[in-house]
């Protein structure tokens, strides 16, 4: 490639973020570093009626969890500042004029209530070249009648001038060659009454002033790109416009449509990357991060709804993702979420995680349920229970009792069979613990199958109660692990407290 790389994110800060935004930053972010090129995040708030405060630093804070950290951006700078196009307002008006002086754009000062009746007197009115010349703007007005109205003060917007007859194409590095008939585009606004551009100025303007080489968007963008493709012709910057890709939808999980919010409140799954409470509504939306997903299973997961490498392998670092990236890869159609397979991978990243990688997680899940054990103790507790572990609160259910005597007992499978053999049984295992050597647990097993034997007892009829007596129920590690893990005291007081509820 000739020009460095320089790919953008551009979020509105109007809400919590959806994965499939997510999914377009890591996108962004693996074509970038594939091509040791830059990350830039640009925050678009120029829409004020849908500002919603603190969305911002929301949506950073999701970047920071996922390890997706911009190069330039509102939080870290850059050359080509500033990232919030609320404080580039100065700049679109400039090159707003020049589209009205050069001819591809006009001033319109219809009012809404005008505006209202077209629609109810027009079938199927669009503001375009079959309705511009009946409407109160600056090609139907004279000159002089636009210079007053403006001079006045008169709320109005500038439209883009869109031609007829036209074929606008362009060719999308996922779908292929694209073509839009400039009769069927309106003359959109451009330059608010406010002053502040709408999204279809202030991209292009943005792309341009910030050298970005390649526009990855979701498909849903698809509409708005003869516009965007006029812009950059009408600026003279065509020969500067971006590479785009429309990516494909990340589909509901019956195939139906675009996954929203609201799939995810139906159906029980997150569909933002972290908790996201509206302030207005003060509804909270359960995100990735809280429910316990790893930010590396999570953005392994994201990766392959539209895109593998070509093998059958499904597990990728951020590293391996960013090597093995192409846009080649990327499907054309949308992809199901499937949130069975979504844990999948978070079950496989726990067990692939290292202990110490796994410990602040693990450690903060415990202190919640107020559990603080010693750091060396419990990295050794985690290698023995992640293989059982799903998502990170799993943690607790599957190490808590390491730390905290059973409190309840799953006692229903056992109480009915129990016989007066099998509490001298465990009576004498106590005895035989207090004489041992606590030191093994294939020892500790040897002993255990061995006293069972000598009793006239198959090991399965104790082993489960041993399981239950020291955990609460059918679940844990390896019993005899657990119990070295406990210790010999521990074991010995945990017998005891349990053995006569079973009798």
């Amino acid at each position: 490639m000739d020009k460095k790389v320089r790919v953008r994110f551009a979020p509105s800060p109007t809400g919590g973020l959806h994965i499939g935004g997510v999914r377009t930053i890591l996108f962004n972010y693996l074509f970038a570093k594939k091509n040791n090129g830059e990350f830039i995040l640009r925050i678009e708030d120029t829409d004020q009626t849908r500002y919603v405060p603190g969305a911002e630093e929301y949506i950073i804070n999701c970047l920071k969890w996922c390890g997706l950290n911009p190069d330039e951006g509102p939080d870290t700078g850059g050359a080509y500042g500033p990232y919030r196009q609320s404080e580039r307002k100065p700049i679109y008006k400039q090159y707003a004029e020049e589209l009205v002086s050069n001819g591809y754009a006009y001033y319109a000062f219809d009012t809404p209530e005008e505006l209202e009746n077209a629609r109810n007197t027009i079938e199927n009115f669009r503001y375009d070249k079959s309705t511009r010349m009946s409407l109160k703007n600056s090609l139907t007005l004279s000159a002089q009648e636009v210079e007053e109205l403006i001079a006045q003060g008169v709320p109005h917007v500038v439209r883009i001038k869109v031609p007829g007859d036209q074929n606008i194409y362009f060719k999308d590095l996922i779908r292929g060659d694209v073509s839009f008939d400039s009769n069927e585009v309106d003359d959109k606004v451009l330059l608010k009454a406010d002053g502040m551009p709408t999204y279809h100025l202030a991209v292009v303007v943005d792309d341009y002033l910030m050298k970005i080489t390649h526009a990855f968007r979701g498909e849903e963008w698809l509409p708005s790109s003869p516009i965007h493709i006029l812009l950059w012709r009408f600026l003279g910057w065509e020969a500067a416009m971006p590479a785009w890709a429309h990516l494909p939808l990340i589909l509901k999980p019956d195939g139906h449509g675009k996954l929203s919010k609201r799939d995810g409140q139906r159906l029980g799954f997150p569909v933002y990357a972290m908790n996201w409470t509206d302030p207005a509504t003060q509804e909270l939306a359960e995100g990735f991060k809280e429910v316990g997903f790893l930010p590396e299973a999570f953005l392994n997961m994201l990766a392959m709804l539209g895109w593998n490498d070509g093998t059958d392998q499904e597990l990728f670092s951020l590293e391996e993702l960013c090597d093995k990236f192409s846009l080649e890869r990327v499907n054309k159609a949308g992809a199901k979420f499937d949130y069975e397979k979504a844990k999948w991978y978070n079950a496989e990243w726990i067990k692939k995680s290292t202990a110490p990688s796994l410990y602040p997680y693990v450690v903060a899940v415990l202190a919640e349920k107020g559990i603080n054990p010693a750091q060396e103790h419990l990295i050794k507790v985690i290698d023995m229970v992640k293989e059982r572990c799903t998502l990170l609160p799993d943690f607790y259910q599957q190490a808590s009792f390491f730390f905290e005597a059973p409190y309840q007992y799953d006692v229903d499978a056992v109480k009915p069979k129990w016989n007066a053999d099998k509490t001298a049984f465990f009576e004498a295992y106590i005895k035989q613990i207090e004489a041992g050597d606590f030191a093994d647990a294939t020892v500790l097993e040897a002993e255990f199958k061995q006293l069972a034997a000598d009793k006239g007892l198959k090991i399965g009829e104790v082993m489960l109660p041993f399981r239950i007596m020291l955990v609460g129920g059918k679940f844990g590690p390896q019993v005899f692990d657990i119990a070295l893990a406990l210790g010999r005291e521990e074991t010995i007081s945990r017998i005891i407290k349990a053995l006569p509820l079973f009798q």
